[in-house]
């Protein structure tokens, strides 16, 4: 079945929501601020809408994907909601989501926020995830379409939950990417191929303690850090180590420094027979 839907934001996502819509089959309008960045999606079968008005009256269900609420928001003033559904996939904070959605309901509308976990590229593709929460009537009701773009997951009702999680991801990201660039640095000081090095030794060895996490997050729920591994102490003295090599080796542990001022304070606590899970403690 195909629905009418409008995209308001035409940048490098939004023009991938909206040609991924068109592809499954769906009459797609679109919007963009700057109306030129409608043409290559017209060409695909987009109708371009000259306002924002235009194309959320053409639709029920309105996808917007703008650089941030304040231009969403901006985007949807004075326009008509009334019977439409906003499924906002802009990036942002729970906080604005849950603002966000108070100000749709204000205005008639039904309001869904979604966080992308994908690159443009990866719309419509296997390995896509879009996260949604806010009105379930509303997600259900366009579930069809939601599963054009990636693989759907609606997890709650509070509209601040999907930007949560999303934000939440991306954390567990950046540590990684911080985890391969300090590596990535030690390793090319010495010498040694940082291809090889990266997919022999490191890829593997991530993959590994990943494999660890579903563990420590039940040691989280339950409190209990007792653990038969590497304990904090042990791993203040591993970190030292790292540190003065890096040192040595004249490049710049920059990203490790406050991981180990973190395990040095739960040490100081009296926490040193505890695992790694427990710092968790220190961030709460």
């Amino acid at each position: 079945m195909s629905e009418n839907i409008a995209v308001l934001g035409l940048g490098l996502m939004g023009s991938a929501l909206a040609r991924t819509l068109l592809d499954a089959g769906h009459p797609v309008t679109v919007w963009n601020r700057s109306a030129a960045k409608a043409d290559a999606l017209a060409a695909h079968g987009a109708t371009p809408a000259a306002t924002a008005a235009a194309a959320v009256g053409s639709a029920s269900l309105v996808i917007v994907c703008v650089l941030d609420y304040a231009a969403a928001r901006e985007a949807l003033h004075d326009v008509e909601l009334d019977g439409r559904v906003i499924a906002n996939l802009t990036s942002g904070r729970p906080a604005e989501a849950r603002e966000m959605a108070a100000w749709v309901a204000e205005r008639g509308g039904e309001y869904v926020d979604g966080g992308i976990m994908a690159v443009p590229q990866m719309i419509g593709q296997p390995g896509a995830l879009i996260l949604y929460s806010g009105s379930q009537p509303a997600y259900d009701r366009h579930a069809q379409a939601f599963a054009a773009l990636a693989e759907p997951r609606f997890v709650g009702t509070d509209p601040g939950l999907a930007p949560l999680l999303d934000l939440a991801m991306l954390t567990g990201m950046y540590g990684q990417i911080a985890g391969f660039l300090e590596a990535a640095a030690l390793v090319s000081a010495s010498g040694y191929p940082l291809a090889d090095f990266t997919t022999e030794l490191l890829a593997p060895w991530l993959g590994a303690m990943a494999a660890l996490q579903p563990a420590w997050a039940k040691e989280i729920e339950a409190g209990d850090y007792a653990t038969d591994v590497s304990n904090l102490e042990v791993n203040v003295h591993g970190l030292g180590a790292i540190i003065r090599t890096f040192h040595e080796q004249g490049v710049k542990a920059d990203l490790l420094v406050p991981l180990r001022t973190i395990i040095e304070r739960r040490v100081h606590r009296g926490h040193g027979a505890e695992g790694l899970s427990s710092l968790i403690e220190e961030l709460r």
